[in-house]
Parts: structure tokens; C-alpha cells; sequence
């Protein structure tokens, strides 16, 4: 029992703080690139905090596991270089016994992340996108209200708008529009525009109305001229934004289990594989954590994180191709091979010490 507790309190103290630490560089990355959206205006300065407070168990649903991977290899590994660990095999504590240990304080952090990612994380992704669905969200109409141009995508696209009413429509609107390498401009010109919100995918599309667009090159006067009553441009989302995660992850887990698509299978079995993914990585890490007083705590860590992005990647691909073709079995077949890798490098020395050695001559 003084073994269990002290490997619990220990494993979940180094989990604990590995978890701050990573938290701590994704949190500050994610929030200046946040910020970075708001300073240009693509979101409104006072929803940032709380969309990025209800995107804080995403967040964790991906660090707990990794967290808890490099504890136990800090706090295992502490016990190989003092040389504590020789005492416990001594006293009969074998990788097996050591490993049905390590699974109690992994149990514990799998059942937080099957919560985080079956229940509080789609809800808090759907608050979020509640929030920047509002039509209000865009600081662009605020910007544009004030009678001033506005440049974007590198200065590629140039708006204005010469007022804006309470409900968000946009009037006497101007739209000027270059490609990268096309000598052609294009200028749209409407009485009235509205940023409408597609309620499926979630996009954001600039409806201009009564207006007309003009399409040639600057200095000549061959230019292509078009009326229209409506006009509906796609506003894209650069990768990464706080507008580009998938309208997949804010649905219900209940709600995935009914539909059919292909995208909310695959979503349903990526909730499902987070937790499932922890106590295989424990059996990993438990299996490399194993060093010595000369090289130290730290010799296995390099090698058991490529493990560990190994299987994360695989489980991101099987999912795309979920998402493709609708076969789950490329994630099942990962969790099979890293848990048929985890009993072999557990194992191993036992394996080894029982092969025949062959003897020349």
C-alpha cells in the first residue's frame, strides 16, 4: 500500500505539473494568435476571454495524456537513477506488478479525459461558436461603420462601408478585390451588405445587395460590368483562427451517436480513442521509463515522445480517412498495434532472458 500511494502521489504530481507547464505554452500560443485576430478585427475585443475560457477543456482533453506519458516517465525514471527501483524488484515488484500499479493514477486521468472530451468539451465548443456566430462577433462592422477603409488578406482586398445600422446591415458598401498574381481588379459596389452566418457549416458569407461588380484591368476600358439584386462571397477563415475548428466538435456526443454522416462517426470514435489512449501510453511509458544513475532520468524521453507522436498521428490519419470512407478500422488496428507494442517492450527482458542462446563451436 506505502508503494501504491507513493507512486499515485508521484506520478500524478509530476502529470500535474507537466500539465501546467504544457498548458501554460498552448494557452499563451493559441491567445496571441487570438489576439492577433481581434487586433485586425475579426472578432470583437470582449468575447476573446470567454471564447477562449470555453475552449479550455479541448485543450486539456489533448494535454492530460501526454502529461500524464512524461510523469510517469519523470517519476519512474527518478526511481531507476537512485536506484530505488532495484530495491523494489528485489522485494518481488515485478514490470507487471509495476504496471497494474501505474494503471490506478491512469484510470483516474483517463475517466477526466473521457469527461472532458464525451461531455464538457463539446459543450464548451458550442458555447464558443455560439459566441462567434453572433453577428455582432465581427469587429469588421464596427470597423466599417466608422467610415474608414479597410485593407486585408495582405492588402489584396480593400472595404468600406458608409454606415451600418443596429441590426448589422452594412449601406453604400465598396469592395476591392485583386488576386495574387491576376492583373485583373475587381470592384463591387452595393446599396446594402450583411455578413450571414450558414447555419450547417457555420461560414461566414458577405450577402451584398442591389449593387454591381466590375472586373478589368487598371488604366484600360475593357471592363466586364454585372448587376446583381443579391451577391454572396465565401469570408475565408485562415487555418488555425479561432473561427476554423470543425462545427463537428461542438455537437452533443448523444447527437453523434444518430447520425449517419461519415464526420460524426469519425468525430464519435475520436472522442472515444482519448481515453482509450491513456492507459495504453502508461504500459509505454512504464515500459521506457527504464534507465540508470548514469544516464539519468531524462535518457528515455526523446524516444518515448516519438512513440507517443506516432500514435497520435496514426489515430489523427485513421480518422481522416473515417472521415473519408466511413471504416473505423484503421483507429481500432492503431489502439491493437500500440497495445500489442506496449506488452512487448513490457515484456521484453522476460522474453529475452527465455530465448535460446546459441553457442559457437
Amino acid at each position: 500500500m506505502r508503494i501504491f500511494r507513493y507512486l499515485t502521489s508521484d506520478i500524478l504530481s509530476h502529470t500535474l505539473a507537466v500539465a501546467v507547464v504544457l498548458f501554460a505554452v498552448v494557452f499563451s500560443g493559441r491567445f496571441i494568435r487570438y489576439l492577433a485576430e481581434a487586433a485586425v478585427g475579426d472578432i470583437t475585443a470582449d468575447i476573446l476571454l470567454p471564447v477562449m475560457l470555453y475552449r479550455l477543456p479541448s485543450f486539456f482533453e489533448l494535454i492530460l495524456p501526454l502529461s500524464l506519458f512524461i510523469g510517469i516517465l519523470l517519476a519512474l525514471g527518478r526511481l531507476y537513477a537512485d536506484s530505488e527501483m532495484v530495491v523494489l524488484r528485489a522485494c518481488g515488484v515485478s514490470p507487471a506488478k509495476l504496471a497494474r500499479l501505474v494503471l490506478i493514477p491512469s484510470a483516474i486521468v483517463a475517466s477526466v479525459v473521457g469527461l472532458l472530451s464525451l461531455q464538457i468539451a463539446p459543450e464548451g465548443s458550442a458555447r464558443a461558436r455560439l459566441l462567434l456566430e453572433t453577428p455582432k462577433a465581427a469587429e469588421n462592422l464596427q470597423v466599417l461603420a466608422s467610415g474608414r477603409f479597410k485593407t486585408q488578406r495582405g492588402g489584396r482586398l480593400i472595404s468600406y462601408a458608409e454606415s451600418i445600422d443596429d441590426q448589422g446591415v452594412m449601406h453604400n458598401v465598396f469592395v476591392a478585390e485583386r488576386e495574387y498574381d491576376e492583373p485583373e481588379m475587381t470592384v463591387t459596389l452595393a446599396e446594402s451588405g450583411e455578413i450571414i452566418i450558414d447555419p450547417e457549416t457555420g461560414r461566414r458569407y458577405l450577402e451584398l445587395r442591389n449593387g454591381s461588380r466590375h472586373r478589368g484591368r487598371p488604366g484600360e476600358a475593357d471592363y466586364e460590368v454585372v448587376t446583381f439584386a443579391e451577391f454572396g462571397e465565401l469570408i475565408p477563415e485562415e487555418e488555425g483562427s479561432v473561427r476554423s475548428t470543425p462545427r463537428i466538435e461542438s455537437v452533443p456526443t448523444k447527437e453523434l451517436l444518430n447520425r449517419p454522416d461519415f464526420k460524426a462517426k469519425a468525430a464519435l470514435w475520436w472522442r472515444v480513442s482519448l481515453p482509450l489512449l491513456v492507459p495504453i501510453v502508461a504500459i509505454i511509458a512504464v515500459a521506457l521509463s527504464k534507465t540508470d544513475a548514469r544516464r539519468g532520468r531524462y535518457a528515455r524521453i526523446g524516444p518515448a515522445l516519438l512513440i507517443f507522436l506516432f500514435y497520435f498521428i496514426a489515430l489523427t490519419q485513421g480518422r481522416s480517412f473515417m472521415e473519408a470512407e466511413g471504416e473505423g478500422w484503421p483507429i481500432v488496428t492503431t489502439h491493437l498495434v500500440f497495445v500489442c507494442l506496449a506488452s512487448l517492450l513490457l515484456f521484453w527482458e522476460d522474453l529475452s532472458s527465455r530465448m535460446p542462446v546459441r553457442r559457437s563451436g
